[in-house]
């Protein structure tokens, strides 16, 4: 037994092409959260305790906790422009492109800071 969302059942079902794009999209965001993810752990494990061990530790907590939030965000983004799809509506917009690069600006700042300190 298959279980969808309710609103996959309403408007119709669009050309499979546009379908497959949009799940691709939301495969990037995943493997943007596993990036995120995966430079959590190396500033952890990489970088000496000794380089500014508050920044450090900001750092990582910002990488996991935006690894931790994104795949949500790309779900929800997912299922909007699926929705809109088959709706024949806008594709909706979405904050969460300029919410990820202000966070990843501000963590590569973090970064530069560290091995810098180091």
């Amino acid at each position: 037994m298959r279980r969808e969302p309710a609103w996959y059942r309403e408007g119709s079902e669009p050309d499979y092409r546009f379908t497959l794009a949009n799940e691709r999209t939301f495969l990037a965001w995943v493997r943007t959260a596993l990036a995120l993810l995966a430079g959590a752990v190396a500033v952890v494990h990489v970088l000496p305790t000794a380089a500014l061990p508050g920044v450090r530790t900001a750092v990582a907590v910002l990488l996991a906790a935006t690894a931790t939030v994104l795949p949500w965000a790309a779900y929800q983004r997912w299922a909007r422009v699926q929705r809109a799809m088959r709706l024949g509506r806008d594709l909706p917009f979405t904050r969460s492109l300029a919410l990820v690069a202000v966070l990843l600006g501000v963590l590569g700042a973090g970064v530069v800071v560290l091995v810098l300190a180091t």
